[in-house]
């Protein structure tokens, strides 16, 4: 798969089998260890097949998780990597134990003591691994929270308080554009719901924003590189081995 976004600082743990992943350069990830990937804007992940199976935890970190660190600095990194030690292993057990029974806003307690254990095992990278939110982002998490709206630029350049030729003018600044994140949001919505559910295809394209599975098919494919029934079958034969 081509072009995953990374909106998020995203830790991947994986457990077993061997991970790739692409960015500026490839990205090897053997099982028992773990990659941080920032959320700088022109991250777009990309999955690297093999013939080996894999099984990795991926946490999704929000801004304010890292105001638990006292010290801040510059990111000069994309990504860091690390093996999971033992104390970072247990502290992850806690985590996916944790979440099974507490509600979703109490998570930031576990994501934060992840980030403390990390910064005491020596992985001072943390500090500075996530950027502060672009206008890019910005725009993107409005488009995600309110994805059933449909919303247009004009809707969206009036919730930042900024006319849309503002928007558009400073996105462009950013090497981005407004349609660009709106077919990112829906798309990767998308993903998430072949991933994760077994509902129709059509059905996941009309959850998303579009008027026929085909055109959500074409879009998901010039995004992601592989088609939504494809993916959806690789699924399938992972789950039945």
């Amino acid at each position: 798969m081509l072009n995953v976004p990374v909106i998020k600082p995203l830790l991947i743990f994986v457990l077993s089998g061997n991970k790739s992943l692409g960015s500026k350069d490839e990205i090897h990830c053997p099982s028992g260890s773990f990659v941080f990937l920032s959320n700088t804007p022109e991250i777009a992940m990309r999955n690297v097949p093999n013939d080996v199976n894999y099984f990795a935890l991926l946490i999704e970190f929000e801004y304010s998780d890292f105001d638990c660190l006292k010290h801040r600095t510059v990111n000069t990194d994309t990504y860091f990597q690390g093996q999971i030690e033992p104390m970072l292993e247990q502290t992850l057990q806690q985590f996916v134990e944790w979440s099974a029974f507490s509600p979703p806003d109490m998570w930031y307690l576990r994501r934060q003591e992840i980030l403390q254990v990390l910064l005491s095992l020596g992985f001072d990278q943390v500090e500075g691994i996530m950027e502060p939110p672009t206008l890019s982002h910005k725009v993107y998490t409005i488009i995600r929270e309110q994805i059933s709206s449909d919303l247009g630029a004009e809707a969206v350049s009036s919730m930042l308080g900024m006319s849309e030729s503002s928007l558009r003018r400073k996105l462009s600044a950013e090497g981005s554009h407004f349609q660009g994140i709106k077919d990112k949001v829906k798309l990767g919505y998308g993903l998430h719901l072949i991933q994760t559910s077994f509902s129709p295809i059509g059905l996941i394209a009309e959850k998303c924003g579009y008027a026929s599975q085909s055109r959500f098919t074409e879009k998901f494919k010039q995004l992601f590189g592989i088609t939504p029934t494809a993916l959806r079958k690789t699924r399938v034969s992972v789950l039945g081995e």
